[in-house]
């Protein structure tokens, strides 16, 4: 889940959004442990860049990498 990623090659919005631990792969279901829902940082086209154990670290991700945080509902 500490894979570095190039955020500087997308457009400047990026989606953050709840996903639920039980549908991402095994492997990543594994790392993840007891948590029940990660947040995802996604492009405009829904690629997702980085999943982040809260909310908070997701915005704080995108603000980080000069990118425009905006909620998904």
């Amino acid at each position: 889940m500490d894979t570095p990623f190039d955020f500087g090659t997308k457009g400047n919005i990026v989606y953050i959004k709840p996903v639920d631990v039980a549908d991402l792969p095994k492997e990543v279901q594994a790392e993840a442990g007891d948590i029940k829902q990660l947040y995802a940082v996604c492009t405009e086209d829904g690629e997702q860049l980085a999943l982040v154990r809260d909310r908070n670290m997701a915005f704080f991700l995108a603000r980080q990498n000069d990118l425009a945080p905006v909620t998904v509902h």
